[in-house]
């Protein structure tokens, strides 16, 4: 829904959003590499929109960082990243899955908050209780989790019974850029990544784990690397939009 009214107003400001949509004008609700593009024109000191040239030189940026997490979601507390998840399971959050991660997204986009508090896996040292997302590296990592993905196979690719949706995809990287400014968290490789480049970047050993490493509505996209890139791009443009 919030990703519909950046649209809007990259609409209203002139900017072309493609064809998509139920209006043909590229407001679908998807933040894909149209938008972006369009998020990261407008913040250009003089650059409007060819279509219209009563366009402002310098259009206001959209408040988009700030309200996808409640605040009483987010104590304070030292972070040093933020860990992309799977739960494996269905599109609704269950106890279990509570049980393990800060916030989970579930199928429709909703954001539900984990039974852990943020607080419990600070990077001064994790309390009793805390989220036992990332085998060897819950201290100071905040867990994020898309509720999705049960019964899926790796290899053929198989994207199970409860397929990631746009959705949640749609609403990851808001949840990211929300928790990035709060924690003062900035977005890199080492600190904004899923469990699938855990081993990989941070030299932990994760047990096979592959969550994010293919996208059941984009299977052009392949590999850990290649979609936590694009994660963590849709994260820092919203950041750069919202500054």
């Amino acid at each position: 829904m919030l990703v519909l009214d950046i649209q809007r107003r990259l609409l209203a400001l002139g900017y072309d959003l493609g064809k998509s949509g139920p209006a043909k004008d590229g407001v679908d609700g998807d933040l894909g590499e149209v938008s972006q593009t369009a998020i990261l024109a407008a913040l250009e000191t003089g650059k409007s929109a060819p279509a219209k040239p009563a366009t402002p030189a310098t259009p206001p940026k959209p408040a988009i960082v700030g309200s996808a997490v409640p605040m009483d979601w987010t104590p304070a507390a030292t972070m040093k990243r933020i860990i992309v998840h799977w739960t494996a399971g269905a599109h609704r959050a269950s106890a279990v899955d509570k049980s393990h991660y800060h916030l989970l997204i579930e199928g429709d986009g909703s954001l539900v908050r984990g039974k852990p508090s943020i607080d419990l896996n600070a990077a001064t040292g994790v309390k009793p209780g805390y989220a036992a997302h990332t085998l060897n590296c819950n201290t100071g990592s905040i867990g994020v989790s898309l509720c999705c993905m049960a019964g899926a196979i790796e290899s053929p690719f198989h994207a199970g019974v409860a397929p990631m949706t746009r959705e949640q995809w749609d609403e990851l990287p808001l949840v990211l850029a929300d928790l990035c400014r709060r924690y003062r968290i900035p977005v890199g490789a080492s600190t904004v990544l899923s469990h699938a480049e855990v081993q990989s970047t941070l030299k932990i050993a994760q047990r096979g784990k592959w969550d994010i490493a293919r996208l059941a509505f984009d299977p052009g996209v392949v590999g850990a690397k290649a979609i936590g890139d694009l994660i963590r791009k849709r994260t820092a443009a919203l950041l750069e939009a919202a500054t």
